[in-house]
């Protein structure tokens, strides 16, 4: 057993008892305890507190998320109105705007027929260079063209191409009028090379050697045109010179009056591709009003014919009504004739043949014979 007087340890020369120690770890234990107490005291407090902070944080939050819920649900119907609108806008504007390219595409089409188109005709116009470059080929141009105006204007057999005169000259075509047998000679071997020179020409001197070499072969090939399809008797008095192109035709007129006119002097015609076709179609109303002419006699000659076989048909009619009269008139007889027997035979049906009455009924039958 510990002896409560005897000193349990030495500190700082101090005796330490067993007792002292007891009372001093009494009081330090309810020093903890009562610092314990006002810890949890403290706790407790700090945590009703929390507890209310936090109540009053999850009523604020709860109030917070239901007016968020209520502006989320006003958002939502204002961007489900602005998406309607929105929808209906692009929905319009993807029409229009597919509309739209089905116009561009349109005009996009246009533009690649006119482009082809251009390409077509840059082709043709490089080839027609070409052509009017070479005589030979240039010839051949001139000579379809003519061709393509007749055959289009006229009829088979009003016309011939390459047709051999009895001078052994062969114009490039020949047309025949109605009602004259003389021929109109066509020349489709207009001279170009004046005008290749004249327009190649950069200045006064090379357009003045342009415009005499142009003259040059006009003249000349006037003059040939002349002396070799101009047949008394045999062609028409005027020959017709065909210019292929309206351009040249134009400069032609314009700028050499005085050649055109010494070709008219010269019963020369120098006609465009406009002018032919015009000449075509006078030529074509000639022909229409021949053959009008010839299908109006041979109508008067059917007319004529069906006049007759009415006359015949007439008098034949008025026979045939003379023998309907004597047929009538025999019939009367007849009907008359059968209808008198029809009376004697009953006359003689009620005829009493008895000895009293016989002589009566003989007299009666007698008168009735008669």
């Amino acid at each position: 057993m510990i002896n409560a007087n005897v000193p349990l340890a030495v500190i700082d020369g101090m005796p330490v008892y067993l007792s002292e120690a007891l009372s001093a770890a009494l009081v330090a234990l309810g020093l903890m305890l009562l610092m314990t107490l006002i810890a949890l005291g403290r706790a407790s407090a700090a945590r009703r507190r929390e507890r209310e902070i936090a109540d009053e944080r999850q009523e604020a939050i709860e109030v917070r998320f239901a007016t968020l819920a209520n502006a989320n649900a006003e958002l939502s119907g204002r961007l489900g109105g602005v998406a309607d609108w929105l929808g209906a806008g692009i929905e319009n504007q993807t029409r229009r705007t597919g509309e739209n390219l089905g116009k561009l595409n349109e005009r996009l089409a246009v533009i690649d027929a006119a482009q082809a188109r251009l390409t077509e005709m840059t082709r043709e116009v490089v080839s027609l260079k070409d052509i009017l470059a070479n005589k030979q080929a240039r010839g051949a141009f001139g000579q379809g063209r003519m061709e393509a105006i007749v055959r289009d204007g006229l009829p088979a057999g009003a016309y011939d191409f390459q047709f051999t005169l009895s001078n052994r000259a062969r114009p490039d075509c020949v047309i025949r009028l109605p009602g004259d047998s003389r021929l109109l000679a066509v020349d489709a071997k207009f001279p170009l090379e004046g005008f290749s020179a004249l327009r190649a020409a950069r200045d006064d001197e090379g357009r003045k050697g342009g415009q005499a070499r142009v003259r040059a072969d006009v003249m000349k090939h006037v003059k040939d045109i002349a002396e070799r399809y101009l047949l008394p008797g045999e062609t028409q008095d005027v020959a017709l010179m065909f210019v292929p192109s309206e351009a040249i035709y134009s400069d032609l007129v314009e700028w050499f009056d005085d050649v055109v006119q010494k070709a008219h002097r010269s019963r020369v015609l120098i006609v465009s591709p406009t002018l032919l076709m015009m000449a075509i179609s006078v030529a074509q109303a000639i022909l229409r009003d021949a053959r009008m002419r010839d299908e109006s006699q041979r109508i008067q000659a059917e007319v004529g014919r069906l006049v007759g076989d009415v006359r015949l048909l007439t008098e034949r009619a008025a026979k045939l009504d003379a023998h309907f009269r004597q047929a009538q008139e025999d019939l009367s007889g007849i009907d008359a004739a059968s209808a008198r027997i029809a009376r004697r035979g009953e006359r003689i049906e009620q005829m009493d043949f008895s000895q009293a009455g016989e002589s009566a009924d003989v007299v009666k039958l007698a008168r009735g014979a008669e």
